[in-house]
């Protein structure tokens, strides 16, 4: 989730530390014509159990919010603590690029 346009992990978030803040949850990005995060999502087929899926997305927004053309190096760094139970970090890297590039 983010706080404030923050990310954070909402499993290690209090609700105190959530008071006053906007709270943007997966549900919360814009769809319009679907956010590009979600289009290059299935595009790369990353969704395999769906455990971490919308951390690493409102994770990868928070990157691409500020930064919307990183380097596959900055995409890792970012990226970096999110953990994918089934190892799909190459089509997650891969799925950034593409919503940075297509955006």
């Amino acid at each position: 989730m983010h706080l404030d346009g923050q990310p954070v992990r909402a499993c290690a978030t209090s609700i105190a530390d959530a008071v006053g803040k906007r709270v943007t949850t997966i549900e919360g990005l814009p769809r319009g014509d679907g956010h590009p995060l979600v289009r290059a999502w299935v595009e790369e087929q990353v969704p395999q159990c769906g455990y971490c899926q919308s951390g690493q997305i409102m994770q990868a927004a928070g990157l691409l919010a500020k930064n919307p053309k990183p380097t596959r190096e900055q995409i890792v760094e970012h990226m970096d603590g999110n953990l994918c139970r089934c190892g799909s970090y190459g089509q997650i890297v891969a799925a950034v690029q593409r919503a940075a590039r297509e955006g």
